[in-house]
């Protein structure tokens, strides 16, 4: 067995003899395309017609602060990875913040995740799984289409998860809840904000999670690379304010379980300042980060000799410290 095999042990997919991550085919599916490409004219049109500097800023600050709280901090790197602990009540409203991205609900975003993370760690992947096609077919795949493997394995998520009411209540009702924010909106500013607050907001996160996706797995720096692995992840050093620190793709491949995304001082990343926050007030704690995963066989660095002296001393940090 490989190490990489090694390392899908505890992982949420359960892939059997008789399953496959290469075999499939990708189809196109009319809810999720007429959901971006609706938003998407929505914002395209009707930001045309009621653009003004009240609207531009609420879709600014709505959008960085849904991607902030929600995607990377509430879906990401607690929900999915769990790399930090917090009370349920926070843990529930970075969540809910992460629906308002309009990703998909709570349950098929972890699902989609650990398929592709899974999939990506694999010697080969279905190119769907992996960016692996032209930045135009890719852009259609992943924003009108669904893979539907020949072959798929089985994805266990943990019961304080899977049967969370909480949880269970928002896969089911995760579009719906763009609703009470755009009646709050179009009674606090008419038709222009619920344009640029919700359908632009939900557009940009939709587009921009696809392209960074597309990115962060095709071109860009490595600092480590996961030997046997389908896919290598990328850091795109411009974008990290943008992205709240998940462009550090590639250090997320290397220590998956990490709150820290940006490991050396010059690598910022705004979701690990949060934490590091949240944590003087009490609020989050055990934040995880690479010293404190369990080595990695598969796992050889490729940095440069300034780096390489920059991140271990990033790693041996506490979480208060290591902001300088």
């Amino acid at each position: 067995m490989s190490t990489v095999e090694e390392g899908h042990r505890s992982h949420r997919v359960k892939q059997l003899a008789s399953t496959s991550l290469s075999e499939g085919q990708v189809v196109y599916s009319p809810v999720k395309s007429l959901w971006f490409l609706g938003m998407t004219g929505a914002a395209v049109v009707g930001g045309v017609l009621t653009i003004s500097l009240p609207a531009v800023l609420l879709f600014a600050c709505s959008t960085a602060g849904v991607l902030l709280l929600g995607h990377s901090l509430g879906s990401h790197r607690k929900l999915i990875h769990n790399s930090f602990q917090c009370p349920r009540w926070l843990e529930y409203t970075l969540v809910y913040c992460g629906v308002q991205v309009g990703l998909a609900g709570p349950l098929g975003l972890l699902r989609q995740h650990d398929l592709r993370d899974y999939a990506q760690r694999l010697p080969e992947c279905h190119d769907f799984l992996r960016h692996g096609q032209t930045i135009r077919r890719d852009c259609w795949w992943q924003l009108n289409c669904e893979l539907r493997l020949r072959k798929p394995p089985a994805i266990e998520i943990e019961p304080r998860i899977a049967n969370d009411a909480f949880y269970r209540f928002l896969e089911r009702t995760w579009m719906l809840q763009q609703l009470p924010w755009a009646v709050l909106l179009f009674v606090w500013g008419d038709w222009a904000f619920v344009v640029w607050g919700v359908c632009a907001r939900v557009a940009a996160c939709v587009f921009g999670h696809w392209l960074i996706g597309y990115f962060a797995h095709n071109h860009g720096e490595m600092n480590f690379e996961v030997q046997g692995a389908a896919v290598q992840g990328r850091n795109i050093r411009l974008m990290s304010l943008i992205t709240m620190g998940e462009c550090w793709h590639n250090n997320h491949h290397a220590f998956p379980g990490s709150a820290r995304l940006g490991l050396a001082d010059d690598e910022w990343d705004p979701g690990w300042w949060v934490l590091c926050g949240l944590n003087r007030l009490g609020l989050v704690n055990e934040l995880r980060q690479p010293a404190d995963l369990p080595e990695r066989a598969e796992l050889r660095p490729c940095l440069s000799a300034s780096k390489a002296r920059a991140v271990p001393q990033s790693r041996r940090s506490s979480p208060l410290q290591a902001i300088s």
